[in-house]
């Protein structure tokens, strides 16, 4: 029977002690058809392309799927294993004896966990929107399991930190790739109010140049007179002075000789 590229890799998988992803079984075949001593069956599986190898895993699984056998082939968190169907669990139990799994998530726990998945990259202040509680605790027990991480800051006023999930994720919850997550549209359209943009060189912000501190804030021109040394406003030199009832004007100067001394 001509070897076969899928059996190859059902080789490796079934005798594998961990998950292994396209790229390293890639280099397996590549190291070992580079060998010096190397059969020569071994060259033409050199090189093949990640496509090529996927579509091989692929139709691998099919094959174990039909097959109806109490294992098969599945691809978690971007790599390819070997695992037994749930029904048969009690047995395995009894064989391999029950190991410890962690704790299970809370309901808050798990909450913050799909808005992260959903909406990330996504910082603390926006899932606390979201929410409509503080997440401090939550996030924090969260990271320390693997399941989020920080993944950048955001390009707004202050640069929050950011959030996403990890591959630990995707194993937790026995997902491919994040593509697998079930629909959420929802949770995706739910609105959050971010802080302003950070002005960049770019920006029409840097267009304009800030203002000296000796200049005004608006470019309107103060009609405003300046005021005089005992604070009371001038006069504006424009203005006339009428007579009024209560100050009368001055009256013209008299012919009549001044009274002798």
């Amino acid at each position: 029977m001509p070897i076969e590229l899928k059996f190859i890799l059902e080789a490796l998988l079934f005798s594998a002690a961990k998950p292994l992803s396209v790229a390293e079984l890639r280099e397996v075949l590549n190291k070992t058809a580079a060998e010096e001593e190397a059969p020569p069956e071994t060259v033409p599986f050199k090189k093949q392309s990640v496509e090529t190898l996927e579509a091989a895993l692929n139709e691998l699984s099919q094959e174990h799927e039909a097959a109806g056998r109490s294992y098969r082939l599945v691809c978690v968190a971007g790599s390819w294993q070997f695992v037994t169907q749930p029904e048969y669990g009690p047995w395995l139990k009894t064989f391999v004896g029950v190991k410890s799994r962690p704790a299970r998530l809370s309901q808050p726990g798990l909450e913050t966990l799909a808005v992260v998945a959903y909406r990330q990259p996504v910082t603390r202040a926006e899932i606390e929107q979201i929410r409509g509680v503080a997440v401090d605790g939550v996030m924090a027990t969260l990271k320390e399991r693997g399941l989020i991480a920080e993944v950048g800051r955001a390009e707004v006023i202050g640069r929050p930190m950011q959030y996403g999930t990890t591959p630990a994720f995707l194993e937790y919850f026995g997902l491919a790739a994040l593509e697998d997550l079930p629909a959420a549209d929802e949770l995706r359209r739910i609105p959050v109010v971010r802080p302003e943009s950070l002005a960049t060189a770019e920006g029409p912000a840097a267009e304009t140049p800030p203002l000296p501190l000796d200049t005004p804030a608006t470019s309107e021109t103060s009609t405003e007179a300046p005021p005089s040394v005992d604070g009371a406003p001038e006069t504006s030199s424009s203005e006339t002075t009428e007579p009024t009832s209560e100050s009368p004007a001055e009256a013209p100067p008299s012919n009549e000789p001044p009274p002798p001394t």
